[in-house]
């Protein structure tokens, strides 16, 4: 009778949970656009990584202090809003503990560039700035710096983590295959420093990157490139000396700054908007939403074949997800043109195959574009090859056009825990795969000649894709990352820009006329709470829990095994 009663009042429970769930999910779909006051500022408090692919909604009830996250795009369309917008009078930006990449950087330097022709002012707050928030601020037209906050400008440097004493210790091996002299994928298990391609590519990357910062900050702050140089040596700073070398305006709290704002738009003390709820305003409510439809399609994450339930909503970029997706704009009438947004460091061969084949068959029914963020290298520039215009950012990873094949061998380290494994095969390579014996010669050599045929294949697609001979690319190859830059001229992108050129390129190809506004439509829309308790998606959870302990080191891709498209190593410009 205990057990009885016990069922009935866990069945109210449940429903009452249900309950109060579905009010919730009621309450968010009927939840209204924000109205926007008169003499308002747009409040952007960027902070951590932006990402591409609009993160999992939860409701407040369940995250309190977290609204929903606005993505890139979400940047990019509120400030075209803005700055046409009568009742936003001035853009507040402020960057603080920023991960993103120097591509997204750029995208948001740029958007604030561009909102500023309206005549509207921007400001920029910092607290504790490093390069990367120093660099997006050098947008504003006034910089403020809070009274006691340093500023961390002080250079770039790249660093690459290097496993092998750690690894020697525990007994493990990995034996690595690889094509392309700068596909040294397996350095970082072999070596215990930076090989000379390595360290020639991180010094070419870095030096450009670092160029890049010098230039930007000289334009904004009125100084020469040796000048900035100087004063970077110098760094980093405490908030008077940032001030004195004339890295910022003023030393103000934040309030202090708002005062001199509300004395500089002369109408009185100003509404303050969040990024957040204007990503919610409609475009067409200000004039920018048009009849005709172009997507734009978001491929992030590490490339992966995930599983037919996909809906190309996951963290990672699934081959069934995306193919879905691109099949799905196949056949929608009401879609005009494509614009495939890029942001992966490769992955599993055959999952990249698929996306490319799709990719293509999308390419000869729709105009296609692609634009690529922070990182389009290895399987995620080879999905690219159909043809379509390629837009890059002059600081995106791209290239590393290379196959890599790695398995650990953990028979040492299998020794150290007393654990022994004794097996039976049928077959001369069953045991190609085994975590337990090293590679034949023989299995060796059989890989060797399946990475050489699948590079063999890369190269000849991007060739056909940049429509250049095959001795053109081959020496752009060689697994080596460049920068958009460098990519640019050597004929591996197209343009050098970020979405406002994607678009541009669309229109054109599209044959929409250049000022007609145009309504885009984001692919896979965000998910809430509801599809993770429908569709339960846990290698989206585990990837998630992945990023927060190791970083955008893609293991998911790792741990499907087979050949990769894969870049060669992983690291942060800061």
């Amino acid at each position: 009778m205990g057990k009885f009663l016990l069922g009935i009042l866990t069945g109210f429970a449940l429903v009452f949970v249900a309950g109060v769930l579905v009010l919730f999910a009621v309450a968010h779909f009927t939840q209204a656009p924000p109205s926007i006051r008169d003499n308002s500022v747009l409040v952007m408090r960027l902070s951590g990584d932006v990402p591409e692919k609009a993160p999992i909604e939860l409701p407040a009830l369940l995250s309190p202090a977290a609204g929903p996250r606005a993505t890139l795009a979400d940047v990019w369309m509120s400030l075209r809003k803005a700055a046409v917008d009568p009742q936003i009078k001035a853009v507040i930006v402020e960057p603080e503990g920023l991960s993103a990449g120097w591509a997204k950087c750029d995208e948001i330097r740029s958007d604030l560039e561009a909102f500023r022709k309206s005549g509207k002012p921007v400001y920029a707050y910092l607290r504790q700035p490093g390069s990367h928030e120093y660099y997006v601020a050098t947008a504003a037209g006034r910089i403020y710096l809070g009274p006691s906050e340093p500023v961390m400008l002080k250079g770039l440097r790249a660093e690459i983590m290097y496993f092998k004493n750690t690894l020697d210790k525990l007994g493990v091996t990995v034996q690595v295959q690889h094509a392309g002299k700068y596909k040294d994928f397996g350095d970082m298990f072999e070596r215990t420093n930076m090989s000379p391609e390595t360290r020639e590519v991180m010094d070419s990357v870095v030096g450009d990157l670092y160029g890049n910062l010098v230039d930007r900050i000289a334009a904004a702050r009125h100084k020469s490139a040796a000048d900035v140089r100087a004063i970077i040596d110098r760094g980093p700073y405490t908030a008077p000396g940032a001030l004195q070398v004339g890295l910022v305006d003023e030393l103000r709290f934040e309030d202090q700054m708002f005062g001199e704002l509300q004395t500089a738009l002369h109408s009185g003390q100003p509404h303050k908007v969040s990024l957040e709820d204007y990503v919610r305003v409609p475009a067409s409510s200000v004039g920018l939403g048009g009849k005709q439809h172009i997507a734009l399609v978001i491929g992030e994450g590490d490339i992966v074949r995930g599983d037919a339930s996909n809906d190309g909503s996951e963290s990672s970029l699934t081959s069934y997800g995306f193919v879905k997706v691109l099949k799905h704009l196949e056949g929608d009438s009401s879609i005009k043109g494509v614009i495939v947004r890029i942001d992966s460091p490769g992955g599993e061969v055959t999952a990249s195959d698929e996306i490319w084949r799709e990719m293509n068959l999308l390419n000869q029914k729709k105009p296609m574009v692609i634009s690529m963020s922070d990182v389009a290298a290895s399987g995620g520039y080879f999905m690219a090859m159909t043809g379509a215009p390629i837009v890059a950012y002059p600081a995106t990873e791209t290239g590393s056009i290379g196959v890599v094949f790695g398995k650990p061998v953990l028979h040492g380290f299998y020794d150290k825990l007393g654990i022994s494994k004794d097996a039976v095969q049928q077959g001369a390579h069953a045991d190609i795969d085994s975590d337990y014996v090293p590679l034949s010669p023989d299995e060796a050599a059989i890989l060797r000649h399946g990475i050489d045929e699948s590079y063999v294949d890369f190269v000849s697609k991007v060739a056909a894709a940049r429509h250049r001979p095959y001795n053109d690319i081959e020496p752009n190859a060689q697994g080596r990352v460049w920068l958009g830059s460098q990519a640019q001229p050597r004929g591996l992108v197209d343009q050098l820009g970020g979405f406002d050129t994607a678009v541009a390129l669309l229109k054109q190809k599209a044959g929409i006329a250049a000022n007609e506004n145009v309504s885009i439509d984001v692919y896979p829309g965000a998910r809430t709470w509801l599809d993770l308790l429908i569709k339960r998606p846990q290698s989206d959870v585990l990837s998630m829990r992945l990023k927060q302990v190791v970083g955008n080191v893609p293991l998911r891709a790792w741990m499907q095994g087979g050949y990769l498209r894969e870049m060669p190593y992983w690291f942060e410009v800061r």
